[in-house]
Protein backbone atom coordinates (compact mmCIF):
# COMPACT_ATOMS: atom_id res chain seq x y z
CA UNK A 1 0.00 0.00 0.00
CA UNK A 2 1.05 3.59 -0.60
CA UNK A 3 0.09 6.79 1.21
CA UNK A 4 0.80 10.35 0.11
CA UNK A 5 1.67 12.50 3.11
CA UNK A 6 0.99 16.19 2.60
CA UNK A 7 3.05 18.44 4.86
CA UNK A 8 1.97 22.08 5.13
CA UNK A 9 3.57 25.12 6.75
CA UNK A 10 3.39 25.09 10.52
CA UNK A 11 5.62 24.50 13.52
CA UNK A 12 4.15 20.98 13.81
CA UNK A 13 5.69 20.01 10.45
CA UNK A 14 8.60 18.40 12.24
CA UNK A 15 6.21 15.80 13.71
CA UNK A 16 5.49 14.53 10.18
CA UNK A 17 8.88 12.83 10.13
CA UNK A 18 7.73 10.47 12.87
CA UNK A 19 4.47 9.85 10.99
CA UNK A 20 6.52 8.63 8.01
CA UNK A 21 8.29 6.09 10.24
CA UNK A 22 5.08 4.89 11.90
CA UNK A 23 3.44 4.27 8.53
CA UNK A 24 6.51 2.43 7.30
CA UNK A 25 6.40 0.29 10.45
CA UNK A 26 3.06 -0.96 9.16
CA UNK A 27 4.50 -1.89 5.78
CA UNK A 28 3.19 1.19 3.96
CA UNK A 29 5.14 3.16 1.36
CA UNK A 30 5.04 6.91 1.94
CA UNK A 31 5.53 9.67 -0.62
CA UNK A 32 5.77 13.12 0.87
CA UNK A 33 4.30 16.20 -0.80
CA UNK A 34 5.45 19.51 0.73
CA UNK A 35 4.00 22.96 0.27
CA UNK A 36 6.33 25.91 -0.17
CA UNK A 37 5.63 27.09 3.38
CA UNK A 38 6.38 23.61 4.81
CA UNK A 39 9.89 23.84 3.38
CA UNK A 40 10.56 26.80 5.65
CA UNK A 41 10.20 24.49 8.67
CA UNK A 42 11.64 21.15 7.44
CA UNK A 43 13.94 20.49 4.52
CA UNK A 44 12.76 18.04 1.80
CA UNK A 45 15.98 16.06 2.22
CA UNK A 46 14.79 14.93 5.66
CA UNK A 47 11.68 13.28 4.20
CA UNK A 48 13.57 11.88 1.21
CA UNK A 49 16.02 10.15 3.54
CA UNK A 50 13.26 8.78 5.76
CA UNK A 51 10.85 7.65 3.06
CA UNK A 52 13.26 6.51 0.35
CA UNK A 53 10.91 8.19 -2.11
CA UNK A 54 11.05 11.36 -4.18
CA UNK A 55 9.71 14.34 -2.22
CA UNK A 56 7.41 16.52 -4.35
CA UNK A 57 7.85 20.22 -3.63
CA UNK A 58 6.24 22.00 -6.60
CA UNK A 59 3.78 21.52 -9.42
CA UNK A 60 6.40 21.63 -12.14
CA UNK A 61 10.04 20.58 -12.23
CA UNK A 62 12.51 23.40 -12.74
CA UNK A 63 15.24 24.08 -15.29
CA UNK A 64 16.89 21.15 -17.01
CA UNK A 65 14.78 18.66 -15.06
CA UNK A 66 11.62 20.20 -16.52
CA UNK A 67 12.83 20.08 -20.10
CA UNK A 68 13.99 16.50 -19.80
CA UNK A 69 10.84 15.21 -18.10
CA UNK A 70 7.62 15.97 -19.94
CA UNK A 71 5.74 13.79 -17.47
CA UNK A 72 6.24 16.34 -14.68
CA UNK A 73 3.26 18.35 -15.94
CA UNK A 74 0.87 15.48 -15.12
CA UNK A 75 2.69 14.02 -12.13
CA UNK A 76 -0.19 14.93 -9.84
CA UNK A 77 -2.44 12.60 -11.83
CA UNK A 78 0.08 9.76 -11.64
CA UNK A 79 0.45 10.17 -7.88
CA UNK A 80 -3.33 10.49 -7.45
CA UNK A 81 -3.85 7.17 -9.20
CA UNK A 82 -1.06 5.34 -7.35
CA UNK A 83 -1.99 6.08 -3.73
CA UNK A 84 -4.35 4.24 -1.41
CA UNK A 85 -4.89 7.25 0.86
CA UNK A 86 -3.96 10.92 1.17
CA UNK A 87 -2.95 12.16 4.61
CA UNK A 88 -2.28 15.83 5.36
CA UNK A 89 -0.51 16.37 8.68
CA UNK A 90 -0.23 19.07 9.75
CA UNK A 91 -3.07 20.69 7.80
CA UNK A 92 -3.14 24.49 8.05
CA UNK A 93 -6.25 26.66 7.86
CA UNK A 94 -5.07 27.73 4.41
CA UNK A 95 -4.95 24.23 2.92
CA UNK A 96 -8.30 23.33 4.54
CA UNK A 97 -9.84 26.37 2.84
CA UNK A 98 -8.33 25.41 -0.52
CA UNK A 99 -9.62 21.84 -0.17
CA UNK A 100 -13.11 22.98 0.81
CA UNK A 101 -13.37 25.52 -2.02
CA UNK A 102 -11.75 23.29 -4.63
CA UNK A 103 -8.90 25.70 -5.32
CA UNK A 104 -5.96 23.92 -6.96
CA UNK A 105 -3.05 26.31 -6.49
CA UNK A 106 -0.15 23.89 -5.92
CA UNK A 107 0.68 20.20 -6.12
CA UNK A 108 -1.00 19.21 -2.85
CA UNK A 109 -4.30 20.97 -3.50
CA UNK A 110 -4.33 19.67 -7.06
CA UNK A 111 -3.61 16.15 -5.79
CA UNK A 112 -6.58 16.42 -3.43
CA UNK A 113 -8.93 17.19 -6.33
CA UNK A 114 -7.40 14.50 -8.56
CA UNK A 115 -7.45 11.54 -6.20
CA UNK A 116 -10.38 9.26 -5.44
CA UNK A 117 -8.53 7.66 -2.50
CA UNK A 118 -9.68 8.27 1.09
CA UNK A 119 -8.48 11.58 2.56
CA UNK A 120 -7.44 12.17 6.17
CA UNK A 121 -6.47 15.60 7.50
CA UNK A 122 -4.96 16.45 10.87
CA UNK A 123 -5.33 20.21 11.44
CA UNK A 124 -2.86 22.25 13.49
CA UNK A 125 -3.12 26.03 13.99
CA UNK A 126 -3.68 28.88 16.41
CA UNK A 127 -6.74 28.41 18.66
CA UNK A 128 -8.52 31.48 17.27
CA UNK A 129 -7.92 30.31 13.70
CA UNK A 130 -9.31 26.87 14.65
CA UNK A 131 -12.42 28.36 16.25
CA UNK A 132 -13.07 30.89 13.48
CA UNK A 133 -16.45 30.31 11.76
CA UNK A 134 -14.76 30.21 8.34
CA UNK A 135 -12.47 27.35 9.42
CA UNK A 136 -15.31 25.46 11.06
CA UNK A 137 -17.47 25.88 7.93
CA UNK A 138 -14.65 24.52 5.78
CA UNK A 139 -14.30 21.54 8.11
CA UNK A 140 -18.04 20.86 7.89
CA UNK A 141 -17.78 20.96 4.10
CA UNK A 142 -14.92 18.47 4.10
CA UNK A 143 -16.67 16.13 6.55
CA UNK A 144 -19.75 16.15 4.29
CA UNK A 145 -17.51 15.02 1.43
CA UNK A 146 -16.18 12.10 3.44
CA UNK A 147 -12.86 13.57 4.54
CA UNK A 148 -11.75 12.18 7.91
CA UNK A 149 -10.81 14.98 10.33
CA UNK A 150 -8.42 14.03 13.15
CA UNK A 151 -9.38 16.65 15.71
CA UNK A 152 -6.50 18.67 17.18
CA UNK A 153 -5.65 18.46 20.85
CA UNK A 154 -5.88 21.25 23.39
CA UNK A 155 -3.01 22.70 25.37
CA UNK A 156 -0.17 25.16 25.22
CA UNK A 157 0.44 26.23 21.60
CA UNK A 158 3.61 27.45 19.93
CA UNK A 159 2.10 30.92 19.58
CA UNK A 160 1.93 31.20 23.39
CA UNK A 161 -1.84 30.77 23.63
CA UNK A 162 -3.68 27.86 25.24
CA UNK A 163 -6.57 25.97 23.66
CA UNK A 164 -7.50 23.70 20.78
CA UNK A 165 -5.22 23.64 17.76
CA UNK A 166 -2.30 21.41 18.65
CA UNK A 167 -1.63 18.58 16.17
CA UNK A 168 -3.27 15.35 17.32
CA UNK A 169 -1.07 12.63 18.76
CA UNK A 170 0.64 10.52 16.10
CA UNK A 171 -1.09 7.34 17.31
CA UNK A 172 -4.50 8.91 16.63
CA UNK A 173 -3.41 10.04 13.19
CA UNK A 174 -2.03 6.62 12.27
CA UNK A 175 -5.20 4.92 13.54
CA UNK A 176 -7.32 7.18 11.31
CA UNK A 177 -5.16 6.38 8.27
CA UNK A 178 -5.28 2.64 8.92
CA UNK A 179 -9.06 2.83 9.31
CA UNK A 180 -9.26 4.67 5.99
CA UNK A 181 -7.20 1.89 4.44
CA UNK A 182 -9.58 -0.71 5.83
CA UNK A 183 -7.11 -1.92 8.45
CA UNK A 184 -8.56 -1.38 11.90
CA UNK A 185 -6.18 -1.36 14.87
CA UNK A 186 -7.98 -4.22 16.64
CA UNK A 187 -4.70 -6.02 17.39
CA UNK A 188 -3.03 -3.04 19.06
CA UNK A 189 -1.20 -4.18 22.18
CA UNK A 190 -0.91 -7.78 21.00
CA UNK A 191 2.31 -9.61 20.14
CA UNK A 192 1.70 -12.06 17.30
CA UNK A 193 4.18 -14.88 16.70
CA UNK A 194 3.93 -16.17 13.11
CA UNK A 195 5.81 -19.07 11.53
CA UNK A 196 6.14 -19.20 7.75
CA UNK A 197 7.69 -21.08 4.88
CA UNK A 198 9.19 -24.55 4.54
CA UNK A 199 12.00 -26.19 6.44
CA UNK A 200 14.97 -28.04 4.98
CA UNK A 201 16.32 -31.26 6.44
CA UNK A 202 19.90 -32.03 5.42
CA UNK A 203 20.70 -35.23 3.53
CA UNK A 204 24.25 -34.26 2.63
CA UNK A 205 26.05 -30.95 1.93
CA UNK A 206 24.29 -30.68 -1.45
CA UNK A 207 20.82 -32.11 -0.81
CA UNK A 208 17.93 -31.76 1.59
CA UNK A 209 14.31 -32.78 2.15
CA UNK A 210 11.77 -29.98 1.86
CA UNK A 211 8.27 -29.18 0.56
CA UNK A 212 6.50 -26.80 -1.81
CA UNK A 213 5.63 -24.07 0.69
CA UNK A 214 6.46 -20.57 -0.62
CA UNK A 215 5.88 -18.80 2.70
CA UNK A 216 3.34 -16.43 1.12
CA UNK A 217 0.56 -17.31 3.53
CA UNK A 218 2.64 -16.71 6.62
CA UNK A 219 4.09 -13.48 5.31
CA UNK A 220 0.57 -12.27 4.46
CA UNK A 221 -0.60 -13.06 8.01
CA UNK A 222 2.43 -11.30 9.49
CA UNK A 223 1.97 -8.15 7.40
CA UNK A 224 -1.79 -8.06 8.00
CA UNK A 225 -1.26 -8.35 11.77
CA UNK A 226 1.32 -5.57 11.59
CA UNK A 227 -1.14 -3.27 9.83
CA UNK A 228 -3.77 -4.06 12.43
CA UNK A 229 -1.52 -2.68 15.13
CA UNK A 230 0.26 -5.75 16.50
CA UNK A 231 3.90 -6.27 17.25
CA UNK A 232 4.85 -9.18 14.99
CA UNK A 233 7.53 -11.81 15.53
CA UNK A 234 8.11 -13.77 12.31
CA UNK A 235 10.03 -17.06 12.31
CA UNK A 236 10.71 -17.84 8.68
CA UNK A 237 12.04 -20.86 6.89
CA UNK A 238 13.93 -20.38 3.59
CA UNK A 239 11.89 -18.20 1.18
CA UNK A 240 12.54 -15.61 -1.52
CA UNK A 241 10.08 -13.17 0.10
CA UNK A 242 11.02 -9.81 1.62
CA UNK A 243 9.12 -8.93 4.80
CA UNK A 244 8.16 -5.38 5.80
CA UNK A 245 11.01 -3.77 7.71
CA UNK A 246 8.99 -3.43 10.92
CA UNK A 247 8.65 -7.20 11.38
CA UNK A 248 11.03 -8.80 13.87
CA UNK A 249 12.34 -11.68 11.78
CA UNK A 250 14.17 -14.82 12.89
CA UNK A 251 15.43 -16.88 9.95
CA UNK A 252 15.82 -20.63 10.33
CA UNK A 253 16.39 -23.61 8.07
CA UNK A 254 15.61 -26.90 9.80
CA UNK A 255 12.62 -28.03 11.84
CA UNK A 256 14.82 -28.18 14.92
CA UNK A 257 15.95 -24.60 14.43
CA UNK A 258 12.34 -23.49 13.98
CA UNK A 259 11.33 -25.31 17.16
CA UNK A 260 14.08 -23.66 19.17
CA UNK A 261 13.26 -20.18 17.81
CA UNK A 262 9.52 -20.53 18.41
CA UNK A 263 9.85 -21.83 21.96
CA UNK A 264 12.34 -19.07 22.75
CA UNK A 265 9.90 -16.37 21.54
CA UNK A 266 6.73 -17.99 22.89
CA UNK A 267 6.75 -16.22 26.30
CA UNK A 268 6.59 -12.84 24.51
CA UNK A 269 3.59 -13.79 22.37
CA UNK A 270 -0.10 -13.31 23.11
CA UNK A 271 -1.16 -14.90 19.82
CA UNK A 272 0.55 -17.68 17.85
CA UNK A 273 -0.30 -18.40 14.22
CA UNK A 274 1.69 -21.31 12.83
CA UNK A 275 1.47 -21.35 9.05
CA UNK A 276 4.89 -22.94 8.43
CA UNK A 277 5.00 -26.22 6.52
CA UNK A 278 7.47 -28.00 8.80
CA UNK A 279 9.01 -31.22 7.50
CA UNK A 280 7.47 -34.20 9.27
CA UNK A 281 10.62 -36.30 8.79
CA UNK A 282 14.37 -35.84 8.56
CA UNK A 283 17.23 -38.18 7.71
CA UNK A 284 18.26 -40.09 10.82
CA UNK A 285 21.86 -39.28 10.02
CA UNK A 286 23.06 -36.75 7.44
CA UNK A 287 26.16 -37.49 5.41
CA UNK A 288 29.09 -35.13 5.98
CA UNK A 289 30.21 -35.72 2.39
CA UNK A 290 28.21 -35.52 -0.81
CA UNK A 291 26.63 -38.89 -1.59
CA UNK A 292 27.95 -40.08 -4.94
CA UNK A 293 25.63 -41.39 -7.63
CA UNK A 294 26.08 -45.17 -7.64
CA UNK A 295 22.66 -46.75 -7.93
CA UNK A 296 19.79 -47.09 -5.46
CA UNK A 297 20.14 -45.81 -1.92
CA UNK A 298 17.94 -46.03 1.13
CA UNK A 299 17.32 -43.09 3.42
CA UNK A 300 16.34 -43.88 6.98
CA UNK A 301 14.03 -41.14 8.27
CA UNK A 302 12.92 -40.17 11.75
CA UNK A 303 10.10 -37.83 12.79
CA UNK A 304 10.81 -34.19 13.58
CA UNK A 305 9.45 -32.48 16.67
CA UNK A 306 5.73 -31.62 16.67
CA UNK A 307 6.20 -27.88 17.21
CA UNK A 308 2.50 -27.06 17.27
CA UNK A 309 1.80 -29.64 19.96
CA UNK A 310 4.69 -28.36 22.04
CA UNK A 311 3.39 -24.80 21.74
CA UNK A 312 -0.05 -25.83 22.93
CA UNK A 313 1.48 -27.83 25.79
CA UNK A 314 3.42 -24.79 26.99
CA UNK A 315 0.93 -22.02 26.33
CA UNK A 316 -0.33 -19.91 29.18
CA UNK A 317 -3.03 -17.55 27.94
CA UNK A 318 -1.99 -17.39 24.29
CA UNK A 319 -4.44 -17.96 21.45
CA UNK A 320 -2.92 -20.62 19.18
CA UNK A 321 -3.97 -21.12 15.56
CA UNK A 322 -2.59 -23.92 13.40
CA UNK A 323 -2.60 -24.49 9.65
CA UNK A 324 -3.08 -27.84 7.95
CA UNK A 325 -2.71 -28.91 4.33
CA UNK A 326 -4.83 -31.96 3.53
CA UNK A 327 -5.67 -33.99 0.45
CA UNK A 328 -8.48 -36.19 1.80
CA UNK A 329 -11.01 -36.21 4.65
CA UNK A 330 -10.16 -32.56 4.99
CA UNK A 331 -12.59 -31.39 7.69
CA UNK A 332 -12.41 -34.63 9.67
CA UNK A 333 -8.60 -34.57 9.81
CA UNK A 334 -8.62 -30.88 10.73
CA UNK A 335 -11.06 -31.40 13.62
CA UNK A 336 -8.87 -34.22 14.94
CA UNK A 337 -5.83 -31.92 14.95
CA UNK A 338 -7.83 -29.14 16.60
CA UNK A 339 -8.65 -31.46 19.50
CA UNK A 340 -5.45 -33.53 19.77
CA UNK A 341 -3.15 -30.49 19.69
CA UNK A 342 -5.28 -28.36 22.02
CA UNK A 343 -5.64 -25.52 19.51
CA UNK A 344 -8.00 -22.55 19.59
CA UNK A 345 -8.45 -22.77 15.84
CA UNK A 346 -7.12 -24.44 12.73
CA UNK A 347 -7.04 -23.28 9.12
CA UNK A 348 -7.26 -26.12 6.63
CA UNK A 349 -6.90 -26.12 2.87
CA UNK A 350 -7.27 -28.92 0.36
CA UNK A 351 -3.98 -28.83 -1.54
CA UNK A 352 -5.17 -31.40 -4.05
CA UNK A 353 -7.01 -28.59 -5.88
CA UNK A 354 -5.05 -26.99 -8.71
CA UNK A 355 -4.28 -23.27 -8.53
CA UNK A 356 -4.66 -22.84 -4.77
CA UNK A 357 -2.40 -23.53 -1.82
CA UNK A 358 1.26 -24.24 -2.53
CA UNK A 359 3.07 -22.15 -5.16
CA UNK A 360 0.05 -19.88 -5.60
CA UNK A 361 -1.06 -16.37 -4.65
CA UNK A 362 -4.54 -17.74 -3.93
CA UNK A 363 -6.06 -20.07 -1.41
CA UNK A 364 -9.35 -21.65 -0.38
CA UNK A 365 -9.70 -22.60 3.26
CA UNK A 366 -11.95 -23.45 6.15
CA UNK A 367 -11.26 -21.80 9.50
CA UNK A 368 -12.37 -24.18 12.25
CA UNK A 369 -12.77 -23.24 15.90
CA UNK A 370 -14.51 -25.10 18.70
CA UNK A 371 -17.79 -23.32 18.06
CA UNK A 372 -17.94 -22.65 14.31
CA UNK A 373 -16.60 -23.28 10.81
CA UNK A 374 -15.96 -20.35 8.48
CA UNK A 375 -15.62 -21.28 4.81
CA UNK A 376 -13.45 -18.88 2.82
CA UNK A 377 -14.00 -19.37 -0.94
CA UNK A 378 -11.04 -19.07 -3.29
CA UNK A 379 -9.44 -15.68 -2.85
CA UNK A 380 -6.04 -14.05 -2.31
CA UNK A 381 -3.84 -15.14 0.54
CA UNK A 382 -3.99 -11.54 1.80
CA UNK A 383 -7.77 -11.84 2.14
CA UNK A 384 -7.41 -15.24 3.84
CA UNK A 385 -4.98 -13.64 6.30
CA UNK A 386 -7.56 -10.97 7.14
CA UNK A 387 -10.28 -13.57 7.72
CA UNK A 388 -7.98 -15.57 9.99
CA UNK A 389 -7.19 -12.45 12.04
CA UNK A 390 -10.91 -11.65 12.23
CA UNK A 391 -11.38 -15.01 13.94
CA UNK A 392 -8.44 -14.36 16.26
CA UNK A 393 -10.05 -11.08 17.34
CA UNK A 394 -13.39 -12.85 17.87
CA UNK A 395 -11.73 -15.55 20.00
CA UNK A 396 -9.92 -12.93 22.07
CA UNK A 397 -13.12 -10.96 22.67
CA UNK A 398 -14.97 -14.14 23.61
CA UNK A 399 -12.24 -15.08 26.06
CA UNK A 400 -12.19 -11.61 27.60
CA UNK A 401 -15.97 -11.59 28.05
CA UNK A 402 -15.79 -15.01 29.74
CA UNK A 403 -13.11 -13.80 32.13
CA UNK A 404 -15.19 -10.73 33.06
CA UNK A 405 -18.20 -12.88 33.81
Amino acid sequence: MKVALGVTGGIAAYKSAEIVRLLQDRGIRVQVVMTRAAQEFVRPLTFAALSGEKVITSMFAAGEEQSSNIDSAIEHIAVAQSIDALLVAPATADVLAHFAQGIASDFLTTLYLATTAPVVVAPAMNVNMWNHPATQKNLDTLRARGVKIVEPGAGYLACGMTGAGRLAENEAIIAAVMEALGASQDLAGETVLVTAGPTREKIDPARYLTNRSSGRMGYAVAEAALRRGARVLLVSGPTSLTPPGALEVTRVESAEQMRDAVLDLLPQATIVIKTAAVSDYRPKSASEQKIKRKGSITLELEPTADILKEISGRKQSQIVIGFAAETENVLENARQKLASKNLDGIVVNDVSHEGVGFDSERSQVAIITHDQIVEVPETTKWEVAQRVLDQVVRLRQKRQSTVKV
